[in-house]
């Protein structure tokens, strides 16, 4: 392994495994000794809530780690890391319309998803080109009972920490700068973490009261907010079992303004 910073992207909410009981996904931009961008990389897996919490790094922040190519994932983005190794280095910040964080991000802009699947990447951020609309689905509000047998395997050296299921996905039609037409599941914790404390804070006296309204905050940010003050340009990655899938991990969203 060798030691390298990362600009840590986005994360995607936790999902059950087999073998590490849940994971989490984290895109990310590795950076050189001068922290100037050099590619995307994917950090998979890790077991992220069950980390030291001086070890948890938060969004746009950069992390110094031993990380190295993971061998049994055929996408050249994905990489292992040393969770033991972690160190937050610094943030960064919103500051003059998020200005690093774009210095940091857009110069590894792709123009579609056709064009990262051309250079034969698995991972990147695109601009749309146009948003058609903003949707929702009913999911399932359980784990199915071999995922929750999973999350019922304690650990007795493992705290136990729930995983509560999002019964919504939420996403975007849009079209690319190529014209395609694109219908992508949006998995960006930020925003199941959106839904998830709109229901858990919500004064209503009934759960599917509760629902409703976390769902009509979840439409007022993406939509509402999103749509019309936001700069937005969307953080994609493919699934390894199906290659030609991709669906959005992550959101970057700085303020439209008039030079957009």
């Amino acid at each position: 392994m060798e030691r390298k910073k990362i600009l840590i992207a986005t994360k995607t909410y936790p999902s059950i495994s087999r073998k590490y009981r849940e994971t989490v996904c984290t895109a990310g931009i590795l950076l050189d000794d001068d922290e100037k961008p050099t590619q995307w990389i994917r950090i998979y897996p890790i077991s992220f809530r069950l980390l030291d919490f001086d070890r948890q790094y938060p969004r746009w922040s950069i992390i110094s780690a031993n990380i190295e190519r993971n061998d049994k994932d055929y996408r050249e983005e994905s990489f292992r890391i040393d969770t033991s190794s972690i160190q937050i280095v610094r943030k960064i910040d919103t500051k003059k319309n998020w200005e690093e964080r774009k210095s940091l991000v857009l110069p590894l802009e792709f123009k579609s998803i056709r064009e990262i699947k051309e250079q034969g990447k698995s991972l990147g951020i695109i601009k749309p080109k146009s948003i058609k609309k903003y949707f929702y689905k009913l999911t399932g509000r359980e784990w199915s009972p071999r995922q929750q047998a999973i999350l019922d395997q304690g650990d007795l050296f493992e705290p136990s920490v729930q995983l509560d299921k999002i019964p919504y996905s939420f996403g975007y039609e849009f079209l690319s700068k190529d014209d395609d037409r694109h219908r992508c599941t949006i998995s960006d914790w930020e925003i199941q973490q959106l839904y998830r404390n709109c229901r858990d804070r919500s004064n209503e006296t009934t759960q599917e009261n509760k629902e409703k309204e976390a769902l009509e905050k979840v439409r007022q940010k993406l939509e509402d907010e999103f749509l019309v003050k936001k700069d937005l340009y969307f953080i994609v990655g493919n699934l390894k079992n199906h290659k030609n899938s991709f669906m959005i991990i992550g959101i970057f969203y700085p303020m439209l303004t008039k030079s957009n």
